[in-house]
């Protein structure tokens, strides 16, 4: 008992670990797609901003160089023209707003001497640039990064250099990124919004379908409507619908099977209970044999039935193909068992041939042996006495083939496809059965993937039964 309750514990502690994993593997494709995209959103905008800034305090730099040459050319060539009217300019120009223009703007005049003749108020008495040539550069004046600007008159007499701190370009560029991060934060929750909300009206559609399933009676196979469903949506509610008929179809069958079942065990029960009245009210020892026989008979009829129903539910296709296919030579295979058949076929009072070349293929031999037994129990039932059966097999156009005909009755062409169902006989047999054997050599030939053909027997006569399996790769 204590070993019984260890073992239930045990059993009890990994289902729950499988249900705890499971239950941890399960994830949410709304918020995934959701965090997807508001993620890839992001980024590409987030990239985009860094790209607009970079471009644009780009462009604002080469906008406020050009300003601020432009700036010092207009300057050279006021100064110029009142040099020429005044020699000296050492008194200082008229300013308005210096506070505003000393922040923003330094300016001096040097003469070719490099006499400084003009600043303004904010501008240093030590030159802005020190660079001899014309043009752009840079200055650090009072610990803060300037840039400069220096040109000469046609003359050369005259040469106005400029400069501008690098602190106001970056101020509007600074309240340019200020003003694009608001926008960004006052658009994210409306886009935000705006996914969440498109998003869970295209996974309303996949759940009006779910909603379809989970209504579904465990008799209820009818199709799932596609109609509204989404494009993407249709391969999946499509297999769900094939799914439905092949259940629906297995149901189908099943109740079909265990109705043919029933009728076809009643027969034998039937008979075993008249045979035991008879027993009872046996009048006389010969009286009572006969009865016992015929239970016998009834009791191995039963035997059988049971057995073929057992067999036929093992060898179900739907399971696919053997996993305990091996590969054998059929002719070697074939030998060992011939001596058991001859004898069997000299015990009914037939002539049993073959006609054996080497033929390698994959087989189950169990599942073979069962095969062959029914094939040939078949031949031996219906062939008359004294009639002829065929056991062959070889190769063929690459393929492995087996092959059992007979001398008997055979069946109409017509009838090739019935005869393979369950429970079929055929109105005029003969010999008692169940009507399973086929059936079962069916569903091995499946597992096997192999052809199975039907067709006329020896001399125009009785049947032959035909597997062709695939090559062997």
């Amino acid at each position: 008992m204590t070993q019984l309750k260890s073992q239930t514990a045990t059993i009890s502690a990994a289902h729950a670990g499988l249900v705890g994993k499971k239950t941890a593997q399960r994830w949410s494709l709304r918020r995934s797609l959701i965090a997807m995209l508001l993620t890839i959103t992001l980024s590409i905008w987030g990239f985009s901003g860094i790209v607009v800034y970079i471009e644009a305090d780009q462009e604002s730099k080469e906008l406020f160089d050009q300003s601020l040459a432009e700036t010092a050319h207009l300057l050279l060539t006021l100064a110029d023209h009142e040099v020429s009217d005044k020699p000296t300019l050492e008194h200082p120009l008229s300013e308005t707003n210096v506070e505003k223009h000393n922040q923003y703007l330094l300016l001096q005049i040097w003469d070719a001497s490099g006499k400084l003749m003009y600043k303004n108020q904010a501008a240093p008495l030590s030159a802005i640039s020190t660079e001899k040539h014309s043009g752009f550069g840079w200055t650090q004046l009072e610990g803060q990064a300037w840039r400069t600007y220096s040109i000469w008159n046609n003359s050369h007499q005259l040469q106005i250099q400029v400069a501008e701190p690098t602190s106001h370009r970056k101020d509007i560029s600074g309240r340019f990124a200020y003003k694009l991060l608001l926008f960004a934060l006052l658009v994210l929750p409306l886009m935000t919004a705006g996914i969440w909300l498109t998003i869970n009206r295209l996974f309303r559609a996949l759940q009006d379908s779910a909603d379809q399933v989970a209504k579904r009676t465990p008799n209820d196979l009818e199709k799932v409507v596609l109609t509204g469903a989404p494009t993407e949506l249709h391969s999946l509610l499509t297999a769900i619908n094939h799914l439905f008929e092949r259940v629906s179809h297995a149901m189908d069958q099943e109740q079909r099977f265990t109705a043919n079942a029933s009728h076809e065990l009643r027969t034998p029960l039937a008979a075993i209970k008249a045979n035991l009245q008879v027993i009872q009210r046996a009048r006389n020892d010969a009286e009572r044999q006969e009865a016992i026989d015929g239970l016998l008979i009834s009791v191995d009829r039963a035997t059988r039935l049971v057995e073929q129903l057992m067999v036929l539910s093992r060898l179900d296709p739907q399971h696919g193909l053997d996993p305990a296919l091996r590969l054998v030579d059929l002719a070697d295979y074939l030998e060992k068992q011939l001596p058991e058949w001859q004898q069997l076929a000299a015990k009914h009072g037939m002539i049993f041939h073959t006609q054996l070349a080497s033929a390698p293929c994959m087989i189950n031999p169990d599942s073979l042996q069962i095969l062959l037994r029914n094939l040939l129990d078949n031949a031996l039932r219906y062939t008359p006495a004294n009639g002829e059966i065929l056991l062959s097999c070889g190769t063929q156009e690459g393929s492995t083939y087996l092959q059992i005909s007979d001398t008997g009755p055979g069946i109409p062409p017509a009838m090739y496809d019935k005869v393979l169902e369950r429970f079929f006989r055929l109105a005029n047999a003969n010999a008692s059965g169940s009507g399973l054997g086929l059936s079962i050599v069916k569903n091995i030939a499946v597992n096997h993937a192999a052809r199975l053909e039907l067709g006329p027997g020896l001399h125009g006569m009785g049947l032959s039964v035909s597997l062709y399996f695939p090559p062997v790769q």
